[in-house]
């Protein structure tokens, strides 16, 4: 059992214009119980983390009336499945790169299960989904997306992050340098996305990238619903205040997205971190670069890491490079040049004498004869 502990929370819903919801959403609170694929029942619920962790869904369906919310429906059942055939989680959630690794798989599979449903139901044709996920294991957050539902990071000591970056032609062109991050949101094509699930013939390409979580945390993820109507600054505004409950942040955020025009289906997981162990295991994944991969390294069993070690190996793993080895000790070169030295003096005394150069008379005097010197 893990010594982390946390609270949890979920809603969808329709909005203020759309007759229909093409959100989905899915959570497990514990993946060490396979058909615990339910919401807590209260969002006060303090729940201990499992050894295998819990995971939250959340897919928006594009494609008109009924196809969206199809589409959708499959991302996040398919993603159910893919964990519940799983019979051995602890070669998965052994490292980051393994995680990495097995969320991308399934993400690619919920792609290929929505075209398998266009195939056979040309109605659905055009249909398709984003899709955002996280892994929690341990004191780590493992996040998985494709398209342009988001997950976030928010503390009241450090503010709130973007965990994602989306797959949209505004953020290309933000990521290009050609327009001001500040002019992304009111931006006219917005909601033109660049990767999706379903709805191309390519296939699926999700990013991942995991942070280390901290006691107060916050892991939301969320629809457009939500973070194309609100800006980050206003929904920060919100997760600062003081609610009693982890439900009253999940539904005061739909209200402000409802106040900004309520257009758009709405889905919120959010997550609030309240205990994390205080060192991290050896093989737990440390936070990764965004949109590199690591090398796949095999990892053996150590011993419990000292808090500088577990520093060095976080410094790694962000700068996406190996550790070097330390550089073998010198050999002491300096006693063998003494030693040749003395050689040599003992050489060319020994030449001085055979050529008398040097003599010594019967006193044990040594005299240098210079005139026997001939150039």
């Amino acid at each position: 059992m893990s010594d982390v502990t946390f609270k949890m929370t979920v809603a969808t819903n329709v909005g203020l214009v759309r007759s229909n919801n093409e959100d989905n959403f899915i959570v497990c609170p514990n993946l060490d119980q396979a058909d615990n694929w339910f919401a807590p029942r209260s969002s006060d619920e303090v729940i201990s983390l499992g050894e295998f962790g819990c995971v939250m869904v959340v897919a928006d369906g594009m494609g008109g009336m009924n196809a969206g919310e199809v589409a959708s429906e499959i991302a996040v059942n398919t993603i159910k499945e893919q964990y519940s055939v799983v019979k051995d989680f602890s070669k998965i959630a052994d490292c980051s790169n393994h995680i990495e690794a097995f969320m991308k798989k399934i993400i690619v599979e919920a792609d290929k299960q929505i075209k398998k449903r266009v195939k056979e139901d040309p109605s659905t044709q055009g249909m398709g989904t984003t899709i955002v996920m996280a892994w929690i294991v341990e004191d780590v957050a493992h996040i998985a997306w494709c398209g342009d539902s988001r997950a976030y990071l928010f503390n009241r000591q450090s503010g709130l992050s973007r965990l994602s970056n989306d797959h949209s032609y505004v953020q290309e062109l933000v990521d290009s340098g050609k327009l001001d991050p500040e002019l992304a949101f009111d931006h006219p094509n917005s909601n033109i996305i660049t990767r999706s699930l379903g709805d191309s013939p390519v296939k699926a390409q999700p990013d991942y990238v995991c942070r280390r979580l901290s006691v107060g945390d916050f892991v939301m993820l969320c629809t457009d619903g939500l973070c194309g109507l609100c800006r980050d600054e206003e929904i920060m505004e919100v997760l600062n205040r003081d609610y009693p409950s982890l439900e009253d942040y999940r539904n005061q955020l739909i209200n402000a997205a409802f106040e900004a025009g309520g257009y758009d289906n709405v889905t919120i997981a959010i997550l609030e971190c309240l205990k994390v162990k205080e060192t991290s295991l050896a093989n737990t994944v440390a936070p990764t670069q965004m949109f590199k991969k690591a090398k796949v390294e095999k990892v053996e069993k150590t011993p419990e890491p000292k808090e500088n070690d577990a520093a060095v190996s976080e410094e790694n793993v962000d700068n996406n490079t190996d550790v070097a080895p330390e550089p073998k000790k010198k050999r002491h070169v300096g006693l063998w040049i003494v030693i040749i030295i003395l050689l040599l003096l003992i050489a060319a005394a020994v030449a001085a004498y055979y050529f008398g150069i040097i003599t010594i008379d019967d006193a044990n005097n040594i005299k240098f004869n210079l005139n026997s010197i001939s150039l």
